[in-house]
């Protein structure tokens, strides 16, 4: 069973900067693609940033430039470098493994708050 801790979310005005940490568990880390998920009040969760186990990273359109996403295989640990923020990226943000039909995983960690605003 695989496990999800997202770290990493807070208050921050809006052009600032936030850095997300997700450490997976149980299961080998290295070899899925692994994304970055948002999901805003009243809103379905969406894929905001991927990247697969050789390092290609893909992103939404909406944070392109502005979002970075990286990995740590030795960690397990998947990061989200925010910069520009804007109001309209408060969601909680969540991680899971990506296959070519949405997330692998059922289990969901409790996700990390991101709310931008003055």
């Amino acid at each position: 069973q695989v496990q999800f801790v997202e770290s990493g979310g807070g208050l921050v005005q809006p052009g600032g900067s936030l850095r997300l940490s997700c450490a997976a568990s149980g299961r080998v880390f290295s070899v899925y693609t692994m994304g970055w998920y948002r999901q805003a009040p009243e809103k379905q969760r969406e894929l905001v940033a991927a990247m697969t186990s050789g390092g290609t990273t893909n992103y939404a359109d909406s944070v392109k430039g502005r979002f970075t996403i990286s990995r740590d295989n030795a960690k397990n640990t998947v990061y989200l470098q925010m910069s520009s923020l804007k109001p309209e990226d408060t969601a909680v943000y969540f991680c899971n493994a990506q296959g070519h039909f949405g997330p692998i995983f059922n289990s969901w960690g409790q996700g990390t708050q991101v709310t931008v605003s003055l």
